[in-house]
């Protein structure tokens, strides 16, 4: 193995899908030991960047490499782990039957491939429900057995796209959890997902993808500042729908409105709120809310790409 490699090195790696560049010169870091949250609204390139990496989707241009090697070398491969978006389980085999399967997948066996399937099942809470059929377990359940799945060869680095899509509060506590504890083992992780606050809570660093490029890149701090400064996030919720006059008129002032919520960043609140408030009194729309608070992830994330993470 390379020394001093990086866990993940991206370089001007470009992939078109008949007449749509689905990434267009991407080029990124993961560093040891970090969790890198990668945002990005529907079609922007994250999976198809996720699925690069794990060696899935081949490049036109430019490289992908795991601690030193091609993406493609079976060597990334055994130091390599990947959860997908969609449940990659066999639903008529047990929890145990899987790993068992994505253990062999992974080159495990005999007595390491037993002692991983047992520590695996112990780690996601199913040893109780090992030997019975996986499409009985329920959701949360599912999710987790798909993490220790991809983990079960102990990977020093791992891609988790949105691991915790249709789960329950509950499950999804159990799931930050599980990911806690991998980055304390020394996992570095490549984290997709469509919740800001999962971004916030969980991430060292963040990378925005929009239209196949990176457009921005750092701490959740470093990217409020470079993108607003000492700007607030201003929201209003109307008590009434929004004509579409109020709409072009909030939209010229760089606001985003979804329904009743509007959002947008200010520098000076105190004029914008009085310039905001007499916009919706003269169209005769009641405020029902207002809130002012120091600007979020959420709001840098509006500024550069004009759209809602879940968009």
């Amino acid at each position: 193995m390379p020394v001093d490699a990086l866990p993940l090195e991206i370089r001007d790696v470009s992939k078109s899908f008949a007449d749509r560049r689905a990434l267009d010169g991407v080029s990124l870091e993961l560093r040891a030991g970090e969790i890198l949250g990668l945002l990005g609204p529907n079609g922007a390139g994250k999976t198809t960047l996720v699925r690069s990496v794990a060696s899935r989707v081949v490049p036109e241009s430019g490289t992908v490499r795991v601690l030193g090697f091609d993406a493609a070398d079976p060597r990334a491969r055994a130091v390599r782990g990947w959860v997908p978006q969609e449940i990659a389980l066999y639903s008529l085999l047990s929890p145990r039957e899987n790993l068992w399967t994505f253990g062999r997948y992974q080159g495990l066996s005999g007595e390491a491939l037993e002692r991983g399937i047992a520590a695996s099942l112990d780690w996601v809470g199913l040893a109780d429900r090992a030997d019975d059929k996986t499409d009985k377990l329920s959701g949360g359940m599912k999710r987790r057995l798909n993490i220790a799945a991809g983990t079960i060869h102990d990977p020093r680095v791992l891609l988790l796209d949105e691991p915790t899509v249709g789960v329950d509060p509950q499950s999804r506590e159990r799931i930050y959890a599980m990911i806690a504890e991998l980055k304390g083992r020394g996992v570095s992780l490549l984290y997709t997902t469509h919740y800001m606050e999962e971004a916030e809570r969980l991430c060292d660093r963040i990378a925005i993808i929009d239209h196949g490029k990176i457009i921005a890149s750092g701490t959740k701090d470093e990217l409020v500042t470079k993108t607003l400064g000492n700007r607030e996030a201003l929201t209003i919720d109307a008590g009434a729908p929004i004509g579409a006059a109020l709409k072009e008129k909030l939209l010229q002032r760089g606001a985003a409105v979804d329904g009743t919520k509007v959002q947008l960043s200010v520098e000076n609140p105190a004029e914008k709120i009085r310039e905001l408030l007499g916009l919706f009194h003269s169209d005769g729309v009641p405020v029902r809310d207002l809130t002012l608070k120091s600007a979020t992830l959420e709001q840098v994330f509006l500024q550069l790409t004009g759209r809602e993470l879940r968009e």
